[in-house]
């Protein structure tokens, strides 16, 4: 694929896990990255130094994208990194931070619906809308659904409904900002041994198995399957996808 040379990502929740990899993947294409991480220093530190060892420029900016507060301050701070490196605009925007919860569905703690919608869709919105302005013309918008919009798992009813709002605004903002050439797509992985499952995994162990009984390609996905996509859809070669939901989970359920 075309390389990303002189391309700038900025990948929210890049520290670890899905974000991690989907920053080694564009760096490996040649884009410098820009990542966030909430509270886990030294995991962002490392991510820095893995990426500037893959020959591109890497920085980590902290903050919180629950809800409103920090979008200000964000935005600002990362238009005084783009300074750092002669830039004013950016190239690709992935919106991978995000939490999970499960919950039944008569057991559902007002708190937590607040707390997952202000997490995984309304910093979402907000932040998108508050780089928009400085993301380069023919640049890319990359967001993170999931595979349990198509698939139902009962005790992610709240997760998934915030996932599917995130999956319709994505399609929405490729009609809002196809005027600029810029693509928006989402994608939806399946069930993944990382570790922003691990809790689930440890509380049903039988989980792995029935994942992989279910998957037509006979395994449990793993973090490194969903990093080329989102690298694949930064790409000049995904130019004509957009308004689109990838799913990436081996085939489950089919």
């Amino acid at each position: 694929m075309t390389n990303l040379n002189g391309k700038i990502a900025l990948i929210t929740g890049g520290s670890r896990s899905l974000g991690r990899n989907a920053a080694q993947h564009l760096a490996n294409k040649g884009a410098d990255i820009i990542i966030t991480y909430v509270r886990n220093e030294e995991a962002a530190a490392e991510t820095v130094r893995d990426l500037e060892a893959r020959g591109v420029r890497a920085a980590a900016l902290q903050v919180d994208l629950e809800g409103s507060a920090s979008i200000a301050s964000f935005t600002e701070q990362f238009k005084h990194q783009l300074n750092e490196w002669s830039a004013e605009r950016f190239d690709i925007l992935v919106n991978n931070a995000g939490i999970t919860s499960e919950h039944p569905f008569g057991q559902i703690p007002e708190a937590e619906l607040d707390r997952l919608y202000d997490t995984n869709y309304k910093s979402l919105v907000l932040l998108t809308q508050a780089l928009e302005p400085l993301i380069n013309d023919d640049g890319r918008i990359i967001t993170m659904g999931t595979g349990l919009t198509r698939v139902t798992f009962a005790p992610m009813v709240v997760y998934a409904g915030m996932k599917a709002a995130v999956e319709t605004f994505t399609r929405y903002l490729a009609q809002d900002l196809g005027k600029r050439g810029i693509t928006v797509n989402a994608v939806a992985p399946g069930g993944i041994d990382n570790d922003f499952n691990a809790d689930r995994f440890e509380k049903m162990p039988q989980m792995k198995g029935i994942l992989a009984e279910n998957t037509a390609l006979g395994r449990i996905g793993r973090t490194e399957d969903i990093g080329p996509i989102t690298a694949f859809l930064a790409s000049d070669e995904a130019g004509w996808i957009t308004g689109q939901r990838i799913e990436a989970s081996g085939g489950f359920k089919l």
